[in-house]
This record gives C-alpha cells, sequence and structure tokens, in this order.
C-alpha cells in the first residue's frame, strides 16, 4: 500500500502535469470506487471544473477544483496517469485496469488505475474537506513542525498496545504503514511489542525523531518501490535500497550482524533484530 512518502511524490507529480487542466467529461468504468456523491452526480459535477491544486493529507489525495475537492485514496494498488495522445490522435490501448478516466479540454487523459479496485473517491464542496469522514480524526503530519513530542506522549500514555500497532494508528500520526513503522522503531532500537504505555522517556524521544528523519528522507527518495508503485510520471521510488529491517528476515542485521527476525504484531509482519531491540522485562 502506497505510505505517505509514495502519495506525496504522486501529489508533487500530478501537480507538475494536470493543475490549470479543465475537466471535459468523467468516465466511470467501475462504480465502486466512487464512494460518494452517487457515479452520475460524480461525472457531471466536475465537467467544466478546473484543477487548480492537488494538495496531500496523510495517504490522501485532494484534488482542488473551482467548486469542489476530490478526495482519493489510493489503498493497494491504485496510481494515477497522464494519457497523451499519439501524433495521429489516437491514445495508447486502454487496459482493463483503467476504472477512472477524466478526460480534459487539452485531448488528453488523466486515468485512474487500480489491479485490486480498492481505492475510493469521493467528491465535496470545497470547504467542506476536512469534516468529510476520512480526513475529520486524521492526527498531525510527521514534520518537525507538526508533530510535536508532548502530544505523542500524552497519546503513548492512553495506549496498552504494542508500539508497532500504535504507530500505525493515523489519529497518533499520519502515513505511516507498515514499512516505515519497522524502520522507524529499529532506528529508535524499540522492540515492536513493547507496550506503548511503558516506554521511557528516553525511547519516545528516539522514536518521535525517528519518525521525522525516516519519513523525511524517504519522501526525498521518491517513496519506496516494493512490488508496484510508481509516480505520476511512471517512475518508481529509491527508498527500498535504504531499508534496513523491512523484508530482511533472515539477513544479517546491518548494526549487529545477528539475524533479523519476522513476526506478527497487530495482524502484520513485523520486521526487527532482537540484540539491536531487546524486550524489555
Amino acid at each position: 500500500m502506497p505510505e505517505l512518502p509514495e502519495v506525496e511524490n504522486v501529489r508533487k507529480g500530478l501537480n507538475e502535469i494536470v493543475v490549470g487542466e479543465t475537466i471535459d467529461k468523467v468516465e466511470v468504468r467501475w462504480p465502486r470506487i466512487i464512494e460518494s456523491p452517487e457515479q452520475n452526480v460524480f461525472s457531471k459535477r466536475l465537467m467544466g471544473q478546473t484543477i487548480e491544486d492537488v494538495r496531500r493529507r496523510g495517504k490522501f489525495l485532494l484534488f482542488y477544483f473551482t467548486d469542489d475537492v476530490l478526495i482519493s485514496h489510493l489503498r493497494m494498488e491504485g496510481k494515477y496517469q497522464l494519457m497523451v495522445p499519439e501524433k495521429d490522435g489516437r491514445l495508447p490501448r486502454r487496459s482493463k485496469h483503467m476504472h477512472i478516466i477524466f478526460h480534459l479540454k487539452s485531448g488528453r487523459k488523466l486515468v485512474y488505475h487500480d489491479v485490486r479496485k480498492f481505492g475510493r473517491m469521493s467528491l465535496v464542496e470545497k470547504g467542506s474537506e476536512f469534516e468529510h469522514k476520512s480526513l475529520e480524526k486524521l492526527g498531525p503530519e510527521p514534520t518537525k513542525d507538526a508533530f510535536k513530542l508532548e502530544d505523542m506522549q500524552e497519546f503513548l500514555t492512553r495506549r496498552k498496545k504494542a508500539i508497532k500497532g500504535v504507530l500505525l494508528d493515523q489519529q497518533m500520526i499520519v502515513g505511516l504503514g507498515n514499512i516505515y513503522a519497522d524502520e522507524v522503531l529499529f532506528l529508535a532500537k524499540v522492540h515492536p511489542v513493547t507496550p506503548a504505555n511503558r516506554l521511557t522517556d528516553a525511547e519516545e524521544i528516539r522514536i518521535h525523531e525517528a519518525t521525522i528523519q525516516i519519513m523525511g528522507n524517504a519522501i526525498k527518495s521518491g517513496g519506496t518501490t516494493i512490488r508496484t508503485y510508481q509516480n505520476a510520471f511512471g517512475d518508481e521510488g529509491s527508498y527500498q535500497n535504504h531499508l534496513k529491517v523491512y523484508g530482511k528476515d533472515g539477513e544479517a542485521c546491518p548494526n549487529c550482524g545477528n539475524e533479523i527476525e519476522k513476526i506478527k504484531v497487530a495482524g502484520r509482519g513485523t520486521h526487527y533484530c532482537p540484540v539491536c531491540q531487546p524486550l524489555k522485562g
């Protein structure tokens, strides 16, 4: 699933290629992707509106149109591609995974692909986007300015769950998924099953700093490509080349040489080094 760094780089690419484009019509080939309003209303409302900006909140893309905001969640396999006509005016051949096609007045098409069809879109009136159920309870962005240590500590004191699961809670901080949670805990030297409310002050500080560092570096690297992630230009991320523990079970820890192990925490496969991240009694 694309996590925050991947979605941020999709956003950057979309801003370069579709801002200023006006919608001619919207072709919905898999209606379930449209969460609200009803499919026909969705298509009609967007006709004639211009894309003014593409922003992000957590793992959600926000397309700002003339009057409305399109909230898009890519889920597991969603991706956007701009299709440009060939010299003869024809567009590249369609694939069966093109589920939403935004026909642009320029003759180009912004296509939403989704192999698993898990992605969702909602269209809301501009100004009400942060009242939408998908955005209203999201926590802060993982940046130095937004993500405050004191707020994180307060959140953790009320959670008995394993810290790995708490890092995935989008109400504490947005954007972390399985990959980056493992990398944050490794950098912070914290065992993933440690109860959140039993962390020491030093461990909390390390988790806070590691979160900001890991997410910032991942964004700069264009995100992580494990299977199919690509940005709006079809480029893959490169942060997978910097992963220390995720997907490395059975390999040597880059710090101590001990074998990296994989366990299940909060229902997710979790990678860690038992020497660098010891579980305290």
